[in-house]
């Protein structure tokens, strides 16, 4: 049976490899898929990932119409087995309906990947749609860490390294935006809260390297009698 499912972690955990390598995955069979996104770090009409990996998607804004897009490519002898949606926390409610009646009305799998709070820890509207909607929900097991090392669970937005916790639901930047920039950092709930991220702590090296050992320093084990 096709399902609405939704992939979801914090920034920096993989979810646009994950997509990327499921449009692999499928495209080595023989499926077509039809892959949407929206402001991706490289460029209109792309999903990338961190590792460098990058496809050709199709462009969405807030007036797309997936379901209209979709029913179009079929009428005209198109064929789509499977569509991936990144950047799905960006969706309105409304366009995460029209997923959902991909699935239902055309037989089409769905894959949604995206983002579930915000950097004020709120649910992003299109975010909690999906997790209404979908069939199945997972949060991906990859984790992104914190600068203490603990798993991060939310998504800081950062001017000049501080935290920020005002100003508009979406801003498009990343985790490797220069300091002096608008930014993203991952964090753990209590550093979150704390409002504490990696330059307000002068956090350094999470595991620095091992001191080099002089093999003659050794203490040299006693004999086995």
């Amino acid at each position: 049976m096709p399902e609405l499912a939704f992939f979801s972690g914090t920034m920096d955990c993989g979810k646009s490899t994950l997509a990327l390598q499921i449009q692999h995955n499928r495209s080595a069979r023989g499926l077509q898929g039809m892959i949407f996104t929206r402001d991706d770090r490289a460029g209109e009409g792309k999903l990338s990932s961190r590792l460098g990996l990058v496809t050709e998607a199709v462009e969405t804004d807030d007036h797309f119409d997936f379901h209209g897009h979709l029913v179009r490519h079929l009428t005209a002898g198109g064929r789509t087995d499977y569509v991936i949606a990144d950047e799905a926390q960006f969706l309105t409610p409304e366009q995460v309906d029209q997923l959902a009646r991909v699935v239902d009305d055309l037989g089409i799998d769905v894959f949604a990947f995206g983002i579930t709070t915000d950097f004020r820890t709120r649910l992003f509207p299109g975010s909690q749609r999906l997790i209404e909607l979908a069939d199945r929900v997972e949060v991906l097991q990859v984790e992104a860490l914190c600068w203490c090392g603990a798993r991060a669970t939310h998504n800081a937005r950062t001017v000049g390294g501080q935290m920020v916790v005002e100003g508009a639901q979406v801003v498009v930047g990343d985790v490797r935006r220069p300091a002096d920039e608008v930014g993203y950092e991952v964090l753990c709930r209590r550093h979150h809260r704390r409002r504490l991220t990696a330059a307000a702590a002068r956090a350094g090296v999470l595991s620095p390297e091992t001191l080099p050992v002089d093999p003659a320093q050794q203490p040299v084990p006693a004999p086995r009698g």
